[in-house]
């Protein structure tokens, strides 16, 4: 079969794919091609070659099945973590549901605010540090 020696650029062209694509699959070996004195490159293609047909796949398909498991496996364990969470705050929510009481009536005797007097020194004065900025 002939062999055409073309550019980078008409290579790209004729495999579909980009100017940067051809020269990453020279550098790897993968294309036959020369580097001319003043540094230009170009490609040797197969007559009539185009499209991926004409440059081997660099990964074969058992890495793209195992990859493919992997994902599958791993949004299985994310979908049981979401369900794992939603029951916890369900649960939550049912405990915390029948314990909550508006505060006027839940008092306790010692947060219990002493009698106001009439003079607003004393009651600053008797009233507990934490309530102060309360």
């Amino acid at each position: 079969m002939e062999r055409d020696r073309v550019t980078v650029q008409e290579a790209a062209s004729r495999l579909g794919i980009s100017e940067s694509g051809v020269r990453k699959r020279v550098q790897r070996g993968q294309i036959d091609s020369s580097r001319e004195e003043d540094g230009r490159v170009f490609v040797y293609l197969d007559s009539g070659e185009t499209g991926a047909d004409s440059v081997p796949d660099p990964v074969p398909d058992r890495y793209v099945e195992r990859l493919e498991d992997e994902v599958e496996f791993l949004r299985d364990q994310v979908r049981r973590q979401q369900e794992i969470i939603a029951q916890q705050a369900l649960t939550m929510r049912q405990l915390s549901a029948p314990s909550e009481e508006p505060e006027s009536t839940v008092v306790d005797s010692e947060e219990e605010e002493p009698p106001e007097s009439t003079e607003g020194s004393e009651t600053t004065a008797q009233r507990p540090w934490w309530k102060f900025w309360g």
